[in-house]
């Protein structure tokens, strides 16, 4: 079957932007000409790729899985177009998702190197589903940065080095970039509400939900280990409708809190707040990995930038799993995995 790559631009544009017309407009079509393409989409892969309603359209299952694939003909289209003339392509790095701290470390790099020909890109177009999903459902559209690295779909990618359910191979190598401090989020009737700060001991008595965890990967892991080692309970439930609805469960909860990172945009809700957690502090611990046989010129000054910046301090105020303790203390970049 051979697949417009035009209708599949559509497809990810819709995906992107949330809206048809948003899409058309970055396009430069009409949106009765997006609507076209994706029926023409559906039609050959017979089966419906997006889902209309409450103001947003986001991707059915079937689109949820056509959606990486897609990312990499269009990726692929373009590195094909740049062999042509004999020019790399951009550098791709992979992020999880918006609102997340890789996200500003990177502002942070585009700004002192505005010249960068550099290419985010998000594995998951919808980390949220419109209807909540099954354990084994989520598996299906939720795909790690760290896939994306390994399958050579990307050139470097954000995430935690250790742990997940597939072990990284030995040409795959990391630095430190972010020990990223976890906030607990509460509700204003929660408990706890009237404190700036919680002990890990104090938030014991409380289940945190962490739907995220739901899926089989390094961040699931991280959760695991941190109930091991204070003892919270971590419960992971399924995805409600948006970042903006988990908040909002929270928010109006009067037991439930849960986990935000210090350098993420928490989405803001009048009746939500954030306490410090201390004794130890959390930190979820980021790292740049790229594959050590990747020779694009883009490359090294990024690896650079992120082994030079970020600074080992003492661990004592920190908890972080013990198997990325040794990567954050040392600071410098090191394999990670076992030979493939």
């Amino acid at each position: 079957m051979d697949l417009d790559l035009a209708a599949i631009r559509a497809f990810v544009a819709v995906v992107d932007d949330e809206q048809f017309g948003h899409a058309a407009t970055a396009l430069g079509i009409s949106q009765q000409a997006v609507s076209k393409r994706i029926a023409k989409l559906e039609t050959q892969v017979g089966a419906a790729l997006l889902a209309r309603g409450s103001g947003r359209t986001a991707p059915t299952d079937a689109g949820a899985r056509l959606l990486p694939h897609a990312r990499t003909m269009l990726a692929a289209c373009a590195e094909a177009v740049a062999a042509v003339h004999a020019r790399p392509r951009p550098l791709r790095v992979a992020v999880f998702a918006e609102r997340i701290a890789p996200i500003e470390l990177m502002r942070n790099y585009f700004a002192l190197h505005p010249t960068a020909d550099v290419e985010l890109v998000l594995p998951n177009g919808a980390l949220y589903r419109t209807e909540p999903a099954t354990d084994s459902a989520a598996a299906d559209f939720v795909c790690s940065t760290r896939d994306f690295l390994v399958d050579g779909r990307v050139d470097a990618a954000f995430a935690r080095a250790h742990g997940g359910p597939r072990p990284l191979p030995g040409h795959i190598s990391a630095c430190p970039a972010y020990r990223e401090p976890l906030h607990l989020l509460v509700g204003r009737e929660h408990p706890l509400a009237h404190r700036s700060s919680a002990t890990l001991d104090e938030i014991v008595p409380y289940t945190a939900w962490v739907p995220g965890a739901v899926v089989a990967s390094e961040w699931a892991d991280f959760y695991r280990e941190l109930t091991a080692f204070s003892g919270i309970v971590v419960e992971t439930g399924s995805h409600p409708d948006g970042f903006e609805k988990m908040v909002d469960r929270v928010a109006t909860s009067a037991s439930m809190v849960t986990f935000v990172g210090d350098g993420g945009r928490t989405p803001w809700h009048p009746h939500s707040r954030q306490l410090t957690i201390t004794d130890p502090t959390p930190a979820y611990p980021w790292s740049l990995l790229w594959s050590t046989r990747n020779d694009h010129p883009a490359l090294p000054p990024l690896i650079e930038y992120f082994a030079a910046g970020y600074t080992p301090d003492s661990p004592a105020t920190y908890w972080v799993p013990d198997s990325d303790r040794v990567l954050f203390t040392r600071g410098v970049p090191s394999p990670m995995g076992v030979s493939a």
